[in-house]
């Protein structure tokens, strides 16, 4: 599965992650909030039987709340022993990155987003923004969740 990504989209950017940190994709479940915890983090969804903590990407990379809609969805990524919901606008499609075909990511800006780009790849005549999924979260943030299932602001 070398190579292959998941891209999707937020505020019409591609972004994409590796498949290996992919359980599945869902339609956006009810999301039960939880009080206190970080913005990005929108509360818990039940998955199953399973509660999992749902984080809005685009909230994370601080961009603009937008409203949900029938495109709005949930990839579930395990990330070590930590399962969590990505709230995304939209999942386009699994694609293959030749390693020479991804650059590192230029530095631009010091915005706090720039941790979680790791590289672009390039798909044709597209730019990929590829996401490091094991920063979305700090040490801090990660051991929270785990501990609770909720992050504290």
């Amino acid at each position: 599965m070398e190579g292959l990504y998941l891209t999707f989209s937020l505020d019409n950017r591609d972004y994409a992650f590796e498949v290996r940190y992919l359980v599945e994709i869902v339609a956006l479940p009810p999301i039960t909030t939880i009080p206190g915890t970080a913005s990005f983090l929108k509360g818990v969804i039940n998955l199953r039987g399973k509660v999992i903590p749902a984080l809005d990407v685009r909230l994370r990379f601080q961009m603009e709340s937008m409203d949900y809609h029938d495109r709005t969805c949930a990839l579930v990524v395990q990330l070590e022993d930590l399962i969590i919901a990505l709230i995304v606008d939209k999942v386009n499609e699994v694609i293959r990155i030749p390693k020479d075909h991804i650059d590192p990511a230029p530095k631009i800006g010091d915005s706090e987003a720039s941790r979680f780009i790791i590289a672009t790849g390039r798909v044709g005549d597209d730019v990929k923004i590829l996401v490091d999924l094991t920063k979305l979260l700090s040490d801090e943030e990660s051991h929270a969740v785990r501990q609770t299932g909720a992050l504290g602001t």
